[in-house]
């Protein structure tokens, strides 16, 4: 008896994927103690020039023939349709699926996993948060028995090398972008990297499954890098950190002003400088999650790429491959905590706030009763500049969320403040 695997996609990741099959499988048929055969690759066409490794009798237009024919269905294709075509027909055939599918695992995952339920197979997804790096098994499997609090982390690379570059050039984000595009790691039009789209489909599947609760895309606080500036860049360093574009999913308790919950957000941060997120460097990927049992553990390595996200693909397939020769399912989905996911403003951490002031006795004592009077507790300020104008650098205490937008809003009303010029998060310290 063989494990016949069908790939749907034979792009960077499908070719990889379809590499490794072909030419390991004999130490592939060892590990799992049946042949695994690729019997067939599914794509738009036939014709199109390909990496030799590629059998040309092995591609096929008819999807639909091929997963019929398959026990175990890989998708890597992306995008929510066909791919969810494709995967709820596999599932009914009685196919088990892989895929790296995180926009449609963020935009409708309870979808995936009822289907995968109802027929009794398995649905695994390693590769679609963090590429290589062995997280989704880590949180929903080898921390099962232990109550995640926190998750933190760098899990889209473009961005990470985007920001990485302003840092160390000194150059401006449009310029940066390009030399991610240059580099391979930014697509032609990287809109859902820049503008964090693909960050918050990540960060919605890392929160549903750590704190077994529904978590869609559209309920994660989502902000790009857009609005980072080489300047922002630039007074990072000056204070001892660095932006990185930062993917947060956190339990928060009962408290006085309501019930406890989920939040989940993207948007760009300070992290300290010696902090091991800052050291994060290029296009790699690293993830914290804080545990009450484990404590902090740190997942690190690369997050894109043909031969690193191909190696987690092959992981799944090898684990549904046991099941289909010695028995037994992977885990389903787990939502019996059904926590609500609450807004933004409930989030709180700390803030750096930099103002353009009027350079005068008492402006400071206006900015800070601003800040008072909305209960945002400063922490340092610093001055930088003379003459008309003076630069403010303002960072706070932890607080709330929609205290810190009331405070900004109010200062934008003050006559002393002529700008507002940016105001960043600050984890990790």
């Amino acid at each position: 008896m063989s494990v016949r695997v069908a790939l749907i996609g034979c792009g960077t990741v499908g070719t990889e994927v379809a590499r490794l099959l072909l030419t390991s499988a004999d130490d592939l048929a060892a590990r799992v103690g049946a042949p695994v055969e690729l019997v067939g690759i599914a794509e738009r066409s036939t014709e199109t020039e390909r990496d030799p490794v590629i059998p040309r009798d092995l591609l096929t237009t008819d999807w639909r023939g091929l997963v019929a024919r398959a026990d175990v269905v890989i998708e890597l294709i992306g995008g929510v349709e066909p791919a969810r075509t494709m995967i709820l027909e596999a599932m009914a055939g009685g196919a088990s699926v892989v895929t790296a599918n995180k926009e449609l695992l963020g935009k409708d995952g309870p979808t995936m996993y009822a289907a995968a339920e109802a027929a009794g197979v398995d649905l695994y997804f390693e590769a679609a948060v963090g590429g290589a790096i062995p997280l989704v098994r880590p949180v929903r499997e080898s921390l099962a028995g232990d109550h995640i609090t926190r998750v933190l982390g760098i899990v889209n690379g473009t961005t990470n090398y985007v920001l990485d570059q302003m840092a160390t050039t000194g150059e401006d984000l449009a310029l940066a972008v390009k030399q991610a595009q240059a580099a391979g790691y930014a697509e032609a039009d990287p809109t859902a990297d820049v503008e964090g789209h693909d960050a918050a489909a990540k960060a919605a599947i890392l929160a549903s499954l750590a704190f077994h609760t529904r978590v869609a895309t559209e309920d994660v606080h989502r902000e790009g890098i857009l609005g980072v500036t080489a300047e922002d860049v630039a007074w990072a360093e000056e204070t001892g950190h660095v932006v990185k574009l930062l993917a947060v999913a956190e339990r928060v308790p009962d408290g006085g002003d309501g019930p406890g919950g989920v939040i989940a957000r993207v948007h760009p941060a300070l992290v300290p400088q010696d902090h091991p997120l800052a050291g994060v460097r290029g296009a790699f990927n690293a993830v914290f999650v804080e545990a009450q049992a484990a404590g902090p553990l740190m997942f690190y390595g690369q997050g894109a790429g043909g031969v690193p996200t191909a190696s987690a693909v092959l992981g799944d397939v090898m684990t549904i491959a046991r099941h289909r020769v010695v028995g037994g399912r992977g885990p389903t989905e787990s939502r019996y905590a059904d926590l609500p996911v609450l807004p933004m403003g409930r989030a709180v951490t700390r803030y750096q706030v930099r103002l353009l002031v009027a350079d005068r006795p008492g402006v400071l004592a206006q900015v800070a009763g601003v800040f008072a009077a909305h209960d945002v507790s400063i922490e340092t300020v610093r001055q930088a500049g003379s003459g008309d104008l003076a630069e403010l650098l303002v960072v706070t205490h932890r607080a709330r969320e929609s205290a810190l937008g009331a405070t900004v809003a109010a200062l934008e009303g003050l006559d002393v403040v002529a700008e507002v010029r940016s105001v960043l998060r600050v984890e990790g310290a």
